[in-house]
């Protein structure tokens, strides 16, 4: 990832390693927020490894303007209780690990505030992660929608997805299930969070 310079990314529910390692590694970063929202992907939803293997936390949401609905436009449902289902998997997943009350407090109140949009929501949850892992970027939104990137900058938007195997070797570090399975690479970044702790930027500037 060294070559980064200028790159565009989707919006993310507490995206992948590799995600969080394009914003480390690049000099700019655009969030895309104008386009028509993509079902099954990290927009909405990340992926954590628990005593069963992985688990998908899926965030319910409202497409206000049917299949025309703009990311920034999605708002999420509360009609299900998916934050008492997230949070309480998130707990079961990472509370034995070295760094989970190291970073607990910070991310819990997530879970009881209700945002109505869910672009906003993981905008801040962005936010609090590049102050946790001390890294002072400016993330800059678009404010229209271009099908291709302007030239210069590197288009990632379709490029993360949880259904396609990322091409990076990523190096394995110790997660809480380690003597049950093996290494899962590029999960969400609350994984390299909870289990390298301050150690996560310098993972994150290697890959």
């Amino acid at each position: 990832m060294a070559d980064l310079k200028k790159i565009l990314l989707s919006t993310a529910y507490l995206g992948p390693v590799e995600y969080y390692g394009c914003i480390v590694n690049a000099e700019d970063v655009f969030i895309e927020q104008q386009e028509h929202y993509i079902k099954q992907t990290y927009r909405n939803r990340c992926l954590i490894t628990t005593a069963n293997e992985i688990q998908s936390l899926t965030i319910p949401v409202i497409k206000v303007d049917g299949n025309r609905t703009k990311v920034k436009d999605l708002q999420i449902t509360y009609a299900e209780k998916w934050q008492k289902i997230h949070w309480r998997a998130i707990v079961s997943a990472y509370s034995h690990s070295p760094y989970f009350l190291y970073y607990k407090d910070i991310l819990e109140p997530y879970y009881f505030k209700e945002y109505k949009f869910l672009f906003d929501f993981n905008y801040q949850l962005l936010d609090e992660i590049l102050g946790i892992l001390e890294i002072d970027k400016t993330i800059n939104l678009t404010e229209s929608y271009e099908a291709e990137a302007p030239e210069g900058i590197i288009d990632l938007r379709n490029v993360f997805h949880p259904k396609k195997k990322s091409l990076i070797n990523f190096p394995s570090y110790m997660q809480v299930f380690s003597e049950k399975f093996e290494f899962f690479p590029n999960l969400s970044i609350i994984d390299l969070l909870f289990n390298e702790g301050p150690s996560a930027v310098d993972y994150l500037k290697k890959i």
